[in-house]
């Protein structure tokens, strides 16, 4: 039983940090990443489509993303999606091929970026420490209903705060990593 605990936990924190990684892949670096479109949906005859289904998408060199859409009549909407998005892109058409360049980061938009990495890893350690705190609650119940002894429920208890522990480093580690990319130049 406490393993299912610690097996659950474990998944719910391994969730988190694969939500905190795909959260850090949209704030933008100054390096070109396929990723950074991601969230970027097109208006594709009424139906909202990501950009990643409607184009090829290819990393030029290390400021360029280069796009080439399936459906050659799209090339206006993909590049008025990409526009409308928050990332501060101007793509440039050239035929059926959009180029996108990425433009230096600014001291101030890299502040602006790591506070909000910084606030991503907030939520995922928050996020971590409410599976930790479910987990610990189920084994509270299981001792109330005599399933497990308090002694199996201290041993649990400490298992599952040193899971925790590791996944909040793995947290911190992943913050620190995007930290030194936001501030490269």
């Amino acid at each position: 039983m406490i393993n299912d605990i610690k097996s659950d936990a474990s998944g719910r924190m391994e969730k988190t940090l694969e939500a905190l990684t795909h959260n850090f892949n949209k704030i933008r670096t100054g390096r070109a990443h396929p990723s950074l479109l991601d969230g970027i949906r097109v208006n594709y005859y009424g139906a909202d489509t990501p950009l990643n289904q409607m184009a090829n998408i290819n990393v030029e060199d290390a400021r360029t993303l280069s796009l080439v859409p399936f459906d050659k009549t799209m090339v206006p909407e993909i590049e008025r999606a990409i526009m409308k998005s928050d990332l501060g892109l101007n793509p440039a058409t050239a035929g059926e091929v959009i180029r996108i360049p990425m433009p230096m980061l600014t001291e101030e938009t890299r502040k602006g970026y790591i506070k909000q990495a910084r606030s991503e890893a907030e939520a995922a350690r928050v996020s971590v420490r409410n599976a930790r705190r479910d987990a610990m609650a189920l084994l509270k119940d299981l001792v109330k209903d005599k399933e497990i002894s308090e002694d199996e429920e201290r041993r649990g208890q400490d298992t599952i705060q040193k899971l925790t522990d590791s996944f909040v480093a793995r947290v911190d580690e992943m913050l620190s990593v995007k930290e030194a990319d936001l501030m490269e130049i």
